[in-house]
């Protein structure tokens, strides 16, 4: 007779906050998985739930607040782990229940804390995981993060209380990472890491080994490696240090995505004094206009802080003239929000509520005439486009190399059936508004 082997645990998950918070929770279930642990979908059917959070805004906070409240309500037994880490004590006042908190990337304390509230059967079979990974993104594109941590002491953000100094990934460690993902099916890496810029500065005496030959751990050198393993190569959070500049001819290859997700946060000296960030917007003007020499197709994204304490109404004008001149491809921005901790927090000039709101519209809409613009330049021309979706009536949602997937716009196409997720075709635009092109794929 048959012996029937008992069913192992199953783990929820939620996960919030930016896709370096991301990346985590998927190395936490990628290891729970190789552990034997099923994973579920919902609460009702998870042995343990773990919650994610993020804690960079006191709005985000809040929201990591509600999804362990909601996790306790609908299951009870709920792990805490991510930036609020840092706030155990004020989680378990409001949430007695939880069952263990630990902090960002604290990967073996968050899979002992699953393995002490549901442990596995000692006879249960463990589930191999494919060698990229477990992941929480569209099997075509994948997050890579090379680094943890942050040197900056940016006046709004306390994310290097919360998740340290600079640490940066071995070079080979990350390109054997890669090279996995793409054998698992991955077009697209997106680079990501609390200052891509930075990456290798803790480490840079240390160069490793890859294919025969010498990689020092540098953000070019990481680059143009990354580019010799995926098709597309996308990177994020790159501070505007000056050997930025020797990635533009990357993308002038194509090698790297012509893509660079730049936080400027302000243009007005005296804010990015405020905010202890450098303050030399004219040179980045100077620079990006040579950039768009070296790589005229080089989409620049980055995001804003409108209302930052002691912001005038002069400062934010410089900012307008500013964007207006940098002509930007993708804009985000923020209304300045105290986050319990951070330094900005004490400086006087608090700008009104309302004067945030209206100056946020202004920039919006200021931004968005500027996007709509250069998108109506592209009308006709054909560009690479990968596939996100097919839908069933014919069409489908891609991106160009000007789009991240979650923050930029879209290529809505027609006549598009016979592609399929993960496709990288080409398109022909025909059509445009504020943020999205419209087209239809070339005929092969």
């Amino acid at each position: 007779m048959a012996t029937k082997l008992p069913e192992s645990p199953k783990v929820g998950m939620v996960s919030l906050g930016c896709p370096k918070n991301l990346v985590d929770s998927e190395r936490i279930l990628t290891k729970l998985r190789s552990d034997g642990y099923q994973l579920s979908g919902d609460y009702a059917g998870a042995d343990v739930v773990l919650v994610n959070t993020c804690g960079f805004l006191d709005s985000a906070k809040e929201e990591s607040l509600e999804a362990i409240g909601e996790a306790i309500s609908e299951n009870g037994r709920v792990i805490v782990t991510g930036c609020m880490g840092k706030e155990a004590e004020m989680i378990r006042a409001r949430f007695p229940d939880v069952l263990a908190i630990t902090g960002a990337h604290q990967y073996e304390e968050v899979v002992g804390a699953v393995h002490t509230a549901a442990p596995m059967p000692p006879s249960a079979y463990l589930n191999l995981v494919p060698d990229s990974g477990l992941k929480l993104t569209p099997r075509h594109y994948s997050y890579l993060k090379i680094s943890e941590g942050c040197n900056h002491r940016c006046a709004f953000c306390i994310i290097p209380s919360l998740r340290g100094d600079l640490v940066s990934r071995r070079p080979d460690a990350i390109l054997r990472e890669a090279e996995k993902l793409v054998a698992a099916g991955t077009k697209e890496l997106l680079v990501i890491s609390q200052d891509t810029s930075a990456y290798g500065i803790d480490i840079r005496k240390e160069p490793r080994m890859w294919k025969g030959e010498e990689v020092v751990p540098h953000m070019t050198d990481l680059a143009r490696e990354l580019g010799k393993i995926a098709p597309w190569v996308r990177l994020h959070y790159v501070y505007p240090y000056p050997h930025v500049d020797q990635v533009i001819p990357l993308m002038a290859e194509g090698l790297v995505l012509p893509y660079l997700d730049i936080p400027f946060q302000h243009a007005s000296r005296n804010v990015l004094k405020a905010m202890k960030r450098p303050a030399n917007e004219a040179k980045v003007l100077e620079r990006l206009k040579n950039w768009r020499e070296i790589c005229p197709d080089i989409a620049i994204r980055s995001t804003f802080v409108v209302g930052f304490p002691g912001e005038t109404e002069d400062d934010f004008e410089y900012l307008m003239d500013w964007l207006e001149e940098a002509q930007l491809d993708r804009v985000g921005a923020f209304r300045f929000e105290p986050v319990e901790g951070a330094a900005a927090n004490d400086l006087p000039g608090a700008v009104p509520e309302a004067v945030k709101e209206e100056r946020y519209a202004r920039l919006m809409e200021r931004t968005a005439a500027i996007s709509a613009a250069k998108l109506q330049a592209r009308i006709g021309r054909t560009l690479d486009v990968i596939i996100d979706e097919v839908d069933q009536e014919g069409g489908a949602n891609g991106r160009s190399s000007a789009d991240a997937p979650e923050i930029d716009g879209q290529v809505l196409l027609r006549d598009a059936s016979h592609l399929t997720e993960g496709d990288i075709v080409r398109v022909t635009i025909e059509d445009a508004d504020e943020h999205d092109l419209f087209g239809v794929p070339v005929a092969s």
